[in-house]
């Protein structure tokens, strides 16, 4: 013990420098699971709005073109959407599969580019996609076995 009666620091050598190029880059990712272990996702430039949510469902749903509300409603239940209250991401079994790309696809990893931040994000979601039991494991948590169908 130091002064004090703290613990005395012992010299551990230089300290370490992390490699980095300082730049920053973003990307707007839009998802959706199902509890069958089925994941869709969709990279965007921009915000997530109305028309980029809309063109998503379109995506998801071949041969839709009325507004959100109205081509929902003409799934016939082939879709659903939960509304989640604000400020609730553990409710969001999204968050689960972001959190998977943070952890495991692009976290921790020198990214140099927008571009290749793009290929690594789709590299990810690709690989996820093939795996169904990991994806419907998201729907087992005790925040969002809600969601289970």
């Amino acid at each position: 013990m130091g002064a004090l009666g703290l613990p005395q620091r012992h010299d551990l050598g230089p300290t370490r420098a992390v490699s980095s190029t300082g730049a920053r880059f973003g990307a707007n990712l839009i998802s959706a699971i199902s509890a069958q272990g089925q994941l869709r996702f969709m990279l965007t430039k921009g915000w997530v709005t109305a028309a980029v949510f809309t063109e998503f469902l379109k995506r998801l749903l071949i041969n839709a073109l009325a507004p959100v509300a109205r081509f929902v409603a003409a799934q016939a239940g082939k879709l659903a959407l939960f509304s989640l209250p604000p400020y609730s991401p553990e409710l969001n079994t999204d968050e689960l599969v972001w959190n998977d790309l943070k952890s495991h696809g692009i976290g921790r990893k020198l990214i140099t580019s927008l571009t290749q931040l793009h290929q690594m994000v789709i590299c990810h979601m690709r690989q996820l996609q093939k795996l169904q039991a990991l994806v419907r494991s998201f729907f087992h948590a005790p925040a969002t076995r809600y969601a289970r169908a």
